[in-house]
């Protein structure tokens, strides 16, 4: 593990540039605020709803903006599919700066109440990702910063947003086998089984990256939540590409500016912790 750490200090002090090894940036170039969609192609998307934007970076998978939403600042920054490159997106924008991640992804619900074209707030998330197994025990909960989760609901109710649902998510390593979805080999799989266990468990939905994100804000002493548009379900087989993407990017960037506006409230009233009645005091 040493050895690893000490590639990777290395790779950076081999970067003429001060960036970071792989999402290209440095202080400066991030917002303390970060929306954080898998396809680099929503990062676009995700800015044309602020008032200001520009493209910082674009390296691999990792393609990132910088504007301000409402006066507030705010960067966006894709982290390719899967878990190992949400870790390296909260490693690396971490390091320059970056102390709240809201997820802005895709998802496949798996319980019969959910339509595609819905969105899906993460309360918390199970750990079937693996990468997360490398930073801590898997008994180690990955759940989402109160603020954050709180900050989301209350974007989509302020929004007059109706088909949310909040809930556990789980997140696994793969898109195919690892989600039940039929391969070559046949039905070999322990995920064949799992389904329905999570299922029985009210787990709403699977997805790549929550859980991962999760984990390390966590154990990083940092900020994060998830809003995912449902794309398909999984029991009925329902299936509409990009359908709620435009809903989870307003709730999203929305919930940048309360958690901003909480956040001032915090530092006036010199609290740690924000609570509800903090929003009374002057």
């Amino acid at each position: 593990m040493l050895l690893v750490f000490n590639l990777v200090k290395r790779m950076h002090a081999k970067a003429p540039t001060g960036k970071q090894y792989h999402i290209a940036c440095g202080r400066g170039d991030l917002a303390e605020y970060l929306l954080v969609p898998g396809d680099p192609d929503r990062v676009p998307r995700i800015s044309r709803f602020w008032d200001t934007a520009n493209e910082v970076s674009s390296n691999r998978e990792f393609r990132s903006f910088s504007g301000s939403y409402k006066g507030v600042s705010v960067s966006a920054l894709s982290s390719g599919i899967g878990p190992a490159c949400m870790s390296i997106a909260v490693n690396e924008a971490s390091n320059v700066g970056v102390h709240t991640f809201i997820r802005v992804g895709s998802t496949g619900a798996i319980q019969r109440g959910i339509a595609c074209g819905d969105v899906i707030i993460s309360s918390a998330a199970v750990r079937l990702d693996c990468t997360s197994h490398c930073y801590i025990m898997p008994e180690y909960p990955a759940v989402a910063n109160y603020e954050v989760l709180l900050a989301l609901i209350e974007a989509a109710e302020s929004l007059g947003i109706k088909n949310y649902h909040v809930g556990v998510t789980a997140t696994t390593a793969d898109f195919y086998a690892g989600q039940s979805r039929p391969v070559q080999a046949g039905d070999v799989s322990e995920a064949a089984s799992l389904l329905p266990t999570l299922q029985k468990a009210g787990v709403l939905n699977l997805e790549m990256e929550t859980a991962t994100l999760y984990t390390l804000a966590s154990l990083y002493g940092l900020r994060a939540g998830a809003v995912c548009a449902v794309y398909n379900n999984l029991i009925t087989s329902e299936f509409k590409p990009g359908a709620g993407e435009e809903t989870a990017i307003k709730i999203a960037n929305e919930a940048t500016k309360i958690l901003s506006e909480w956040d001032a409230k915090k530092r006036k009233s010199k609290k740690s912790c924000f609570f509800p009645s903090l929003l009374k005091s002057k």
